[in-house]
């Protein structure tokens, strides 16, 4: 059954501690505006993917997270005319400005984009081509990072990460971080994402941490609160904020990432603390799935609302005890 997990302002602040600067490459803006240089320093961003209204179109999601009141989005999935993915490989760069608009004209900001995978089971090449178009849509779109969901293909894996180590040359160039998640098969836990990043061994790819999905693909035994202390220094740029639960559905106990963040089993207060220990000082913090219900959009947009003061909290939080 879900546990409720709401945050104790007082206890989150004694685990706070002081700050540091954060890391170098990654925007310093301010989760809220109108505050100062020093404060904007360390401030995370708060945004929200248009994964929740996947059944609907993607400036439908739009709108509705402009309504909910965040500033930034991550592109996933939703229903496109062309697809399920709003950008990937596969988005013209006609597509690609279009959908920048759309975000801009609500006032957002593309944190992260989920592009979906490469085909480097055709060669490392085609895999590289894919990558450059992604990080070519990206920059026409204005979006300032890249999610990748790395390869449960063993046979693939090395190509995988070949196609991604010989384009962060050229990401970086563009100032497009490369990062990719925890997504099950062999980049499933904090030690498994830490070799697919030696792997690349390149400033420019670094881990985009989600704990939702650390309990997931474990059957909910992994503990993200200790698995992200094996990622210290790896999480850079930023982090899903995704819950996850046990749920019965049918006499059975299911896994289900359909919660809304802080009423699941996921301790948000204690994984962020680890991964500010570790060096995630700022970032983006991106809401990935909310608890939907019936499907309406207005379920949704209400989940979405109490998922973003959730989340600002944490930041407010770290953010007063500067």
């Amino acid at each position: 059954m879900t546990r409720s997990a709401q945050v104790s302002r007082r206890t989150f602040l004694v685990g706070a501690g002081g700050a540091v600067a954060g890391w170098a490459t990654w925007p310093r803006l301010s989760a809220r505006g109108g505050e100062g240089p020093q404060r904007s320093e360390r401030a995370y961003q708060v945004g929200i993917y248009t994964r929740p209204w996947d059944r609907y179109d993607y400036r439908v999601a739009l709108h509705a997270i402009a309504e909910a009141g965040f500033q930034h989005v991550g592109l996933m999935t939703t229903t496109m005319p062309w697809g399920r993915l709003v950008l990937s490989a596969t988005t013209t760069s006609e597509q690609a400005a279009a959908i920048g608009e759309e975000v801009r004209k609500r006032g957002l900001g593309i944190l992260s984009v989920y592009p979906g995978g490469i085909p480097v089971q055709k060669s490392i090449q085609a895999g590289v081509e894919a990558m450059r178009r992604i990080i070519d849509n990206c920059l026409v779109a204005g979006a300032k990072s890249i999610l990748m969901g790395g390869t449960g293909n063993a046979k693939l894996y090395d190509a995988y990460y070949k196609a991604i180590a010989e384009t962060c040359d050229y990401a970086a160039e563009k100032n497009i971080p490369i990062t990719v998640k925890p997504h099950g098969g062999l980049n499933a836990t904090g030690p498994q994402c830490r070799k697919c990043i030696e792997m690349v061994g390149h400033e420019n790819f670094s881990l985009w941490y989600d704990p939702g999905n650390i309990m997931y693909y474990s059957n909910g035994r992994r503990d993200p609160v200790e698995d992200a202390k094996t990622v210290a220094g790896l999480v850079r740029v930023g982090m899903c904020v995704k819950d996850f639960d046990m749920v019965e559905k049918n006499g059975e106990l299911r896994r289900d990432v359909w919660i809304t963040p802080g009423q699941g089993r996921v301790d948000f207060p204690k994984v962020l603390k680890v991964l500010r220990d570790g060096g995630f000082r700022s970032g983006a913090l991106v809401i990935e799935c909310v608890y939907r219900g019936d499907g309406s959009l207005e379920t949704i947009l209400a989940e979405a609302k109490k998922a973003r003061a959730y989340v600002e909290e944490l930041v407010a939080a770290y953010r007063d005890a500067l």
